[in-house]
């Protein structure tokens, strides 16, 4: 049977303090109704439609993959819901309904869903949870039974009522044609004006339609975002949940609680991650590579047996062997070839650095191509930028340059050739050749005391 899955991502999420629509905020660098849209598509969704309203023009591109509906007036969640029957006309099968301020529910938990619903060809299955303290929560009332009859929100709730510990997470899966039929007779007849989905629950049942139950395994999962402590709240289980798959897989960390690792990123095994490591977007470890301290990486490609150190990388290659670090800074575009190094305090942009290339310490390479069994000295700069243009540095292999030297783009530096240090180089050296370019030393005896002296 298929499944469709209506996306809830209207909501306005005033404690949050902020421009950004609720959803638009992030976990782990992924927008909260992100997290969502993947886990309905993992779960085997034919069809995705999510519905916006308030803040929707920064919202809208979030979701530009899935069907985009637009609730016009903020009237509750049935009639979030209700403003998908045209988009869904015709649609016979499954419809999940999901939050998009809850990043951590699961593929496994939609499907879970729906597959209830079917197999027990009910109108509705709801998923539940336990809760030791269900304030806030609408609660689960069963009949004499023990079937669902009815979701009651808190501010309708009679003390009773209140008393139940078994809560609506706020997650459904729906017989199309018997969802819309019901939307269409839900009222607004209660504390808050609106219009209730969960009144669904109490139409079908009074139609003679079956509703199920599915208990959550892990109520976590059914986190809704609603101001900053639950954001961070919500980042740091997942924070749990994408390391422990990564320590399952064969990744070793000396602290987890103080690694933070993105949705997207692949860690190999036997990479060892040590404590103040932050990996995000599409960055990639191979194995036997250790990572850290302190170290951030993002779009960043590490190959196997590197040891990155103290290093902030952005949309970086760095290659089988190659070493990085303490307190390295690669640029976008930077490129550490096979068994390279960028050492301490240095800063590479936009450059590659060919293999088994050294650049030690204090330098900054910008705009370069550096050759093989290159070592560039303490202090080496290339002046890449003349105040309105970027210009190219092209070194080759085995060139040896000097501590303290500047090389002033555009400029080549043949193969083998040596750069004096803390030469100015603004001319092309030939290959093999010394290159030196400083003033010339003047000594003048007895000057300090002349100008200084009794």
């Amino acid at each position: 049977m298929e499944t469709a899955a209506i996306i809830l991502a209207a909501g306005a999420g005033t404690r949050m303090k902020s421009k950004k629509p609720k959803v638009a905020h992030e976990v782990l660098g992924r927008p909260l109704v992100r997290w969502v849209v993947e886990a309905a598509r993992g779960a085997g969704a034919d069809r995705l439609v999510t519905v916006v309203g308030h803040g929707r023009e920064k919202v809208e591109p979030l979701v530009a993959d899935t069907e985009v509906v637009v609730q016009r007036e903020q009237r509750g969640t049935a009639d979030a819901v209700l403003a998908c029957k045209d988009a869904l006309a015709g649609f016979d099968g499954s419809v999940a309904v999901l939050s998009g301020d809850c990043p951590l529910i699961t593929a496994d938990t939609i499907a879970a869903l729906a597959r209830a619903r079917e197999e027990a060809g009910a109108a509705v299955a709801v998923l539940t949870m336990e809760m030791d303290d269900p304030f806030g929560y609408g609660r689960i009332v069963r009949d004499a039974s023990g079937q669902v009859e009815r979701i009651v929100e808190q501010k309708d709730a009679t003390a009773e009522e209140a008393a139940l510990t078994e809560c609506n997470s706020g997650f459904y899966c729906f017989d199309a044609l018997a969802l819309f039929d019901a939307l269409a007779q839900v009222g607004s007849d209660n504390a808050q004006g609106e219009f209730y989905l969960t009144d669904v629950i109490a139409i079908s049942r009074a139609a003679g339609r079956p509703v199920v139950a599915v208990r959550a395994a892990d109520p976590e999962e059914c986190l809704g975002v609603n101001s900053r402590a639950q954001l961070a709240q919500a980042t740091k289980a997942m924070q749990r949940r994408i390391n422990d798959a990564h320590l399952a897989a064969g990744v070793t960390m000396t602290d987890p609680d103080t690694v933070w690792i993105g949705p997207d990123v692949t860690i190999e095994r036997d990479v060892e991650l040590l404590p103040g490591v932050m990996l995000m977007g599409a960055t990639a470890i191979g194995e036997d590579s250790v990572v850290g301290p302190n170290t951030r990486l993002a779009d960043t490609r590490v190959g196997r047996g590197c040891v990155i150190d103290e290093t902030v990388a952005v949309e970086a290659v760095i290659d089988d062997g190659a070493t990085c670090g303490p307190r390295a800074y690669l640029r976008p575009g930077a490129h550490l070839c096979e068994g390279a190094k960028a050492g301490t305090h240095v800063e590479i942009k936009k450059s590659t650095v060919g293999k088994g290339s050294k650049v030690p310490h204090l330098s900054y390479v910008g705009d370069a191509t550096i050759g093989e069994g290159v070592n560039l000295g303490a202090g080496t700069i290339t002046c890449n930028y003349d105040g309105a243009k970027k210009h190219a540095t092209v070194i080759g292999d085995d060139v040896f340059v000097g501590s303290s030297t500047m090389l002033v783009a555009p400029v080549a530096i043949g193969e083998g050739a040596v750069i004096g240090a803390g030469s100015v180089i603004t001319e092309d050296v030939s290959a093999g050749a010394l290159g030196l370019g400083r003033a010339r030393q003047v000594e003048k005896p007895g000057w300090v005391e002349a100008h200084h002296g009794e």
